[in-house]
């Protein structure tokens, strides 16, 4: 796999460079700052972009900014934001792009190596990973007048295996169910969000959007 890392932390971001080499991943560029980042991603495209949230100068957005704008460009290119904590709308706006190859991992993930290396498989393969502390606190978040109010605690259970960007069969190992008692539930949970019935994932698509803006 081919990385880009964009981390103002040196610390952080030598110890990813080591890591994802150690694993045998090719890093093609480190940088402390997402200036350059578009014409890094333009020039060497790689696999997978990984970008913190607060870059310099301003340590606000630029990074996510950057890593919209790599989603819009080039698809094909895996973008996983990193953040020192929860910013659902951040997350949201990422997935509006496009819920495939994205992901938003909080930094403590990232001493996680197993998490982190499985995120980084899992966007290079399509998918969308959202860090389960995030999806935890938008559940507790969730008030009475609230449309996911609607569903039962399983079906709320399913739904935040979902936004973590798990598959269904991934969802029915994690909450030992069926693979069909998935499917079920997913389709309640469809339901009662008024989600059209279009292609299979692009309600999953707009479920994921739906939770992650209520």
């Amino acid at each position: 796999m081919r990385v880009i890392l964009a981390e103002d932390s040196t610390l952080l971001r030598e110890g990813l460079v080591r890591l994802l080499v150690e694993e045998g991943h090719e890093v093609v560029a480190a940088l402390g700052d997402a200036r350059s980042l578009i014409e890094e991603v333009d020039a060497r495209r790689p696999d997978i972009v990984v970008v913190d949230i607060r870059m310099p100068p301003t340590h606000t957005d630029e990074g996510l900014r950057a890593a919209v704008d790599i989603r819009e460009r080039w698809p094909d290119v895996g973008v996983l934001v990193l953040s020192q904590h929860i910013e659902r709308n951040y997350a949201a706006r990422l997935l509006a792009v496009n819920a495939e190859r994205v992901g938003y991992l909080l930094k403590d993930r990232v001493a996680q190596v197993d998490d982190f290396l499985d995120a980084l498989e899992r966007i290079r393969s399509g998918g969308a990973v959202i860090d389960p502390e995030v999806v935890r606190r938008l559940v507790v978040r969730t008030t009475h007048g609230d449309p996911l109010a609607r569903l039962t605690p399983r079906e709320r259970s399913v739904l935040e295996a979902l936004a973590e960007g798990h598959t269904n069969t991934a969802i029915g190992q994690k909450l030992h169910i069926s693979l069909s008692a998935v499917e079920k539930n997913l389709n309640a949970v469809f339901d009662k969000l008024e989600l059209t019935r279009a292609t299979g994932y692009s309600r999953r698509v707009l479920a994921v959007l739906r939770y992650l803006e209520s």
